[in-house]
């Protein structure tokens, strides 16, 4: 299932001439059918230039890049481990310096890692909080200083419904996740003065290639899943993604430190 506005370029586009920066821009198998990729296309729809970030990802990467291109919007790959400060210095300097001032931050990178409580030590437990919460520290604050100065900027943190309902198997990913909410609170406050927006997205089971690499133990059957849910669809990537546009452009000027559950109704508040 596709939303179709996504599969081309909007009549109104509201992302004019903004620059978004996406990590983990690269998700997925051939067609990139990622969270991270499906945001690289919408925000191109709407107009914004994407700056697509990936690790060793390339050929994904190129491949996104072209969808973009498609779109009518101008875009670039980069490629950085940021779970490297270093790297993820390099990688701002980058997209300012090939596509102009990040306005639009969106944090999708991540991993998964399903490791029992009894497995869970102390380098799994650092790994687990990097990847998924101080990583998405450090692209903020390479990209925070450019948007105070412009006093303009979005940034877009995607979350777990697990930061909420929690998993076994997922402790360290979960603590994480719900990291990140707090993380987007506050971040919300501190930035709010300087006319940046800070939000989180929540995603619950969406339907993504990277749940076929999941061992058969490990993974829940459609109908498992749509049981949770109060619509009976699983959700796609670009389900999230259209919220993700929503949130970075000027409709959502007064919305900041909110988290978003884009759940199908899993978890209902």
């Amino acid at each position: 299932m596709t939303t179709p506005f996504l599969d081309r370029p909007l009549t109104t586009r509201p992302l004019q001439g903004r620059v978004a920066l996406v990590t983990g821009a690269a998700t997925g198998i051939g067609a990139a059918t990622g969270i991270g990729a499906a945001t690289a296309r919408a925000l191109a729809a709407a107009g914004a230039t994407v700056a697509i970030t990936h690790h060793a990802q390339i050929d994904a990467a190129r491949t996104v890049l072209a969808d973009v291109r498609r779109l009518g919007a101008d875009g670039i790959e980069v490629s950085a481990d940021l779970t490297d400060p270093e790297a993820v210095d390099l990688l701002a300097s980058q997209a300012t310096s090939e596509s102009g001032p990040v306005d639009i931050l969106v944090n999708c990178a991540g991993a998964y890692p399903r490791t029992s409580w009894e497995e869970t030590d102390e380098a799994a437990w650092s790994r687990a909080l990097d990847l998924n919460l101080t990583m998405h520290y450090r692209i903020c604050r390479a990209v925070t200083p450019g948007m105070v100065r412009r006093q303009w900027g979005r940034i877009i943190n995607v979350s777990s419904v697990n930061a909420r309902a929690g998993r076994a198997g997922l402790t360290a990913y979960s603590t994480a996740k719900a990291g990140l909410i707090g993380f987007t609170r506050s971040l919300a406050r501190e930035l709010g003065p300087d006319g940046i927006c800070v939000n989180t997205v929540v995603p619950g089971a969406i339907q993504v290639d990277a749940e076929n690499t999941l061992p058969a133990h490990q993974r829940a059957t459609p109908a498992q899943q749509i049981a949770r849910q109060c619509v009976p669809r699983r959700g796609q990537p670009n389900d999230v993604a259209a919220a993700i546009a929503f949130l970075a452009g000027p409709s959502a000027s007064f919305i900041t430190g909110q988290s978003l559950h884009i759940d199908g109704g899993w978890l209902l508040h």
